[in-house]
């Protein structure tokens, strides 16, 4: 197991919290525009996008360079957000998306990066 990203998930910790502690923390933001809270409200899903999507569609070669990457996480991301779409349910989704993965990796199918 490798230390080596900690830091980067602490600094990407540090830049979204406050994002996503203003409405729990600032007194009376229920009385900000709708397009504010709608924006508060989709800061931290649209971080988590943007993480998982560099997650998925890179993969590093042996001498660590990036290139882009089509494999059977594509799947486990398409089932994630057809279940959400359809039931509105993220936890769900994220549950059958990792067992797929879990199902895919011990049958063979999709190998660990």
């Amino acid at each position: 197991m490798t230390t080596e990203l900690i830091g980067l998930a602490l600094l990407m910790g540090l830049a979204t919290y406050p994002w996503r502690a203003i409405p729990l923390l600032a007194p009376g933001v229920e009385r900000l525009p709708a397009r504010v809270l709608d924006y508060l409200r989709l800061v931290g899903p649209a971080m988590l996008a943007a993480l998982a999507t560099v997650g998925v569609a890179v993969a590093l070669d042996g001498e660590r360079h990036p290139s882009f990457h089509v494999g059977a996480e594509w799947l486990a991301v398409a089932l994630c957000a057809v279940i959400v779409w359809r039931f509105r349910n993220l936890l769900v989704g994220l549950v059958l998306a990792a067992g797929l993965m879990a199902v895919l990796r011990a049958t063979g199918v999709a190998l660990l990066p």
